[in-house]
């Protein structure tokens, strides 16, 4: 009886060490205790684990426990490189009289609105109609089931503690108003992208096309380029399509526009002067002051863009920013195994130790003299440090307004030498700033970001044929398949320390087959190709909508969401729809496949109306609808010099062709019974109609403007 006494009170003694030793690991250095967020991988997440709020992840546990509890929940949406979402993080779910709050009435979610753009999605679209605009941090109160019921964005702390008392005490003693409002926003959220399908024959003309064009005018910044409003957000999706457009139907006016816009962008402060790469925005209409997070989404984009830009114009600043951009992805947001991370934040810290918004990137007059000596006052004249280029506090962010000739020839000085000069005043810089704390990086890795900027090393390469390029597009392009590939043809949708997570969302797909499809036409290696087709299979299979033609944003195995979204609107990254419809009219050509193409169509069929009503809101369909309303041709090289050939005819922008070839017999059917012994011939076709082959580049580019 006393050995068993002294054992029981061994084994409770030591559970009680053990529940102690785990407290203290759940317990950072300030004394701070972890809620659940500390088991989470996504660094927003974890930016919020020691908040005294009681965090949860989205989830089926969570929702459960909502509804067991009858309580309503707060679903709060950020992402790491957001600065409000930080500053409302400091005033409000630190501080212990909010948390008590949250914690006594609600359940409270945290979501990283990059692992969970769906959540994201549903909630956004229901604040956006009840305020009319959206953003980040993104703040929803919804009833047990998950029905929103009231949200906003960013709250002060006195507005949050007003909302939190008033929305509790409400459903306490009135829940049938509460769940009736609920019930009225959810089919406001479901109705809102409802897409229905259209059985009238649809004819894509020229007119249709021109006619958006000159109501998109309107919209369009020729003094600075971009949007003609402020914040302005670089918007490469519709810029690309402005671009295409403006070089197939040679409008001067659109050409200048792009050329005016792209040059401000890179000369401004949303353009990292000294180590490259974009920030998401600026705060003013000339490009100026930027919000400093830098997104991989935007800059891959970016980079697609500018190279095809230095396609057409042969301008050296494109061609600049392409390979600066480069740089700065790979020396920032690029991991060993060729995985890409998602974004830099835009805050870092203060010799005070105080996070604030673009400290790292900021100058004061007398750094920049310590650092540049007897060249500060040329440095200071080409980067306007001075009025114009002044921010706030006695602080630069560095700004361009002249060209490099136009400098150089008001300071007697010769190209060369400027140039010169601009790279010793940027090394210098450079190295000096890495002394400053770097703002954080988000390192998780996001199959559809990953998928964009796949595109743009293949896209980089296309043009400046870099051989370093294609090689890290084949390397992002092997992880992608050996790490968020499932063997059945699902992807998943996040990897972070080595594990994958998430299942894919419809964009993971749409980005993933584009980029694969891109690969193949400047490798020719097939498997790119047959791999495509196979994971848009997938797609069909688990996201199409039979009923309307189009694809679900969430794949038939989600159940938790109150709605399963379609997503159309082309916005800072073009829509999983649009560039689902794209892959599907390029693989139709491939493979003569009448299903691909069918679909292709009557997907752009079902969107023509909404682009009639607002053309900036679907430049990628746009995109797609020149290939319906022009020639589109199939370009296929085929013989032991197809490469060769290939590298020949990549130096000329050609937007309205897709490029098949094969060194060898080749199965795919484009490329069957093309190939001849010894000669390598190139097929120029329309719709399967081909003219006759040719074997010079310059012969067969004469056929595509005959």
């Amino acid at each position: 009886m006393y050995k068993r006494l002294i054992y029981y009170t061994f084994i409770i003694l030591l559970a009680i060490s053990c529940l102690k030793s785990k407290d203290a690991a759940n317990t950072n250095k300030a004394g701070l205790k972890a809620n659940d967020l500390i088991n989470e991988t996504s660094p927003y997440l974890l930016q919020h684990a020691y908040n005294p709020v009681e965090w949860k992840a989205w989830n089926n546990e969570t929702l459960q426990l909502a509804q067991k509890e009858n309580k309503l929940i707060i679903i709060s949406v950020g992402y790491s490189a957001c600065h409000w979402c930080h500053v409302m993080e400091e005033e409000s779910f630190e501080n212990d009289s909010i948390a008590k709050l949250m914690n006594d009435n609600f359940v409270s979610i945290k979501v990283d609105r990059e692992e969970r753009p769906d959540v994201d999605q549903i909630y956004m679209n229901a604040v956006q109609l009840i305020t009319g605009s959206g953003g980040w941090p993104l703040n929803c109160i919804a009833l047990p089931d998950g029905r929103p019921v009231f949200g906003g964005t960013y709250f002060t702390k006195k507005q949050w503690k007003k909302v939190l008392v008033e929305m509790s005490s409400l459903y306490k003693n009135d829940p049938y108003k509460v769940t009736e409002y609920a019930k009225q926003l959810t089919e406001g959220v479901k109705n809102s992208d409802l897409i229905t399908l259209n059985t009238n024959k649809v004819v894509f003309s020229k007119d249709f096309l021109k006619a958006n064009i000159e109501q998109w005018k309107n919209e369009l910044d020729n003094e600075y380029g971009g949007q003609n409003k402020a914040p302005k957000f670089p918007m490469p999706s519709h810029l690309n399509f402005i671009l295409r457009y403006s070089h197939q139907y040679g409008d001067k006016n659109l050409q200048n526009y792009i050329t005016n816009t792209l040059t401000k962008m890179s000369n401004g402060g949303i353009y990292d002067q000294i180590g490259g790469g974009f920030s998401r925005y600026s705060t003013d209409k000339k490009w100026h002051i930027p919000h400093f997070e830098k997104m991989l989404y935007d800059n891959a984009q970016l980079i697609s863009l500018y190279s095809k830009a230095y396609q057409i114009t042969k301008n050296d600043l494109f061609k600049t920013i392409v390979t600066e951009t480069l740089e700065f992805i790979d020396r920032e947001l690029t991991q060993a195994n060729g995985a890409f991370y998602s974004s830099i934040d835009a805050d870092s810290k203060t010799d005070n130790n105080i996070l604030e918004e673009g400290v790292f990137y900021r100058w004061t007059k007398e750094e920049l003299k310590e650092t540049l000596k007897e060249d500060y006052n040329l440095f200071s004249s080409y980067y306007n440090i001075n009025v114009i280029g002044k921010w706030e506090n006695n602080n630069y962010v560095l700004f361009k307004n002249m060209t490099d000739e136009e400098f150089a020839n008001s300071n007697n000085l010769s190209v060369l030498s400027l140039v010169e000069k601009v790279s010793l005043w940027k090394k210098r810089l450079f190295e000096e700033r890495a002394k400053r704390e770097r703002p954080r990086t988000d390192n998780k890795v996001l199959t559809s970001w990953n998928g964009l900027m796949l595109k743009a090393y293949v896209d980089a390469y296309r043009v400046l044929g870099n051989n370093d390029y294609l090689d890290k597009a084949l390397k992002s392009a092997e992880f992608i398949k050996e790490n968020q590939l499932r063997k059945e043809g699902g992807l998943f949708h996040n990897y972070k320390n080595k594990i994958t997570s998430i299942e894919g969302f419809s964009e993971d797909y749409a980005s993933i087959i584009s980029a694969y499809i891109s690969l193949y036409e400047v490798t020719l290696d097939e498997d790119w190709l047959k791999l495509s087709r196979r994971i848009l299979d997938y797609t069909i299979t688990h996201f199409f909508d039979k009923n309307n033609g189009m694809f679900y944003f969430t794949p038939d195995s989600e159940t938790t969401l109150i709605t399963r979204r379609i997503e159309i609107v082309d916005d800072v990254i073009p829509s999983s729809n649009s560039m689902l419809a794209e892959s599907l009219f390029k693989l139709s050509h491939f493979y003569s496949n009448e299903d691909y193409k069918n679909i292709a169509r009557q997907m752009l069929s079902n969107m023509k109306d909404n682009i009639g009503k607002s053309p900036s809101s679907f430049s990628n369909w746009l995109s797609l609808y020149l290939n319906y309303s022009n020639p589109y041709y199939e370009v296929a090289v085929s013989g032991e010099k197809a490469l060769d050939k290939l590298k020949e005819l990549n130096k000329y922008y050609l937007p309205n062709i897709l490029i098949a070839g094969a060194l060898a017999e080749s199965e795919v059917p484009i490329m069957r019974n093309r190939f001849n012994e010894g000669e390598t011939y190139i097929y120029v076709c329309v719709d399967g109609t081909c003219k006759l082959p040719v074997k010079s580049v310059d012969s067969a580019v004469n056929q595509l403007f005959k």
